[in-house]
């Protein structure tokens, strides 16, 4: 895939790449891109959760915003970066790579590459009822972890860096007691 524009290669983390980055970078900004919000709209049958169990794991859908960090990727291994960022996220073809415009904490603007998700595909679950989403953070469990522990640990780290996600927050909350009750 190439850069459309020339000049430095960023990338923008929303989800795990934000507490556990795949790839060094010479610069992390704060940044947000307009257009697309978080959601755990993807299903993991390996990851965080079995085919007999699926899970669940962010991905970039159509409308509203998201904050995260933009990293600006070391032209040095520039390719060996992209490598082991495909091999993490692009697995299986569940998400369509793109550049997003990424406005970063100081204002200025990068074009950032950027995971949206692909609505046509059966791993895309779209928005669940939180009773389903309930049962999923109660008993989802895959190769490294829980659907519950990987939302816990992004929504600490957007926390951490004073960009809290009001909505996921708000549902998590609202889910994760149901899914207590459950068990």
């Amino acid at each position: 895939m190439a850069h459309h524009r020339g000049g430095p290669v960023w990338l923008f983390a929303y989800g795990s790449l934000i507490w556990r980055p795949e790839c060094s970078s010479t610069e992390r900004r704060r940044g947000r891109v307009h257009g697309y919000h978080r959601g755990l709209y993807l299903w993991s049958h390996e990851h965080r959760g079995t085919p007999e169990c699926p899970g669940l794991v962010f991905g970039l859908d159509r409308g509203g915003s998201c904050s995260g960090f933009a990293y600006k990727l070391p032209e040095e291994c520039l390719q060996d970066s992209l490598l082991a960022l495909w091999r993490r996220e692009m697995p299986y073809p569940a998400y369509r790579p793109h550049w997003l415009n990424c406005r970063l904490d100081d204002g200025s603007k990068v074009q950032a590459l950027g995971f949206v998700l692909e609505r046509h595909l059966p791993c895309y679950a779209g928005n669940l009822p939180d009773n389903l989403l309930s049962h999923i953070l109660a008993s989802a469990k895959g190769r490294y972890g829980s659907t519950r522990e990987y939302v816990e640990q992004t929504l600490q780290a957007l926390r951490t860096h004073a960009m809290p996600d009001r909505n996921l927050e708000a549902r998590f909350k609202r889910c994760h007691a149901q899914s207590q009750a459950q068990q």
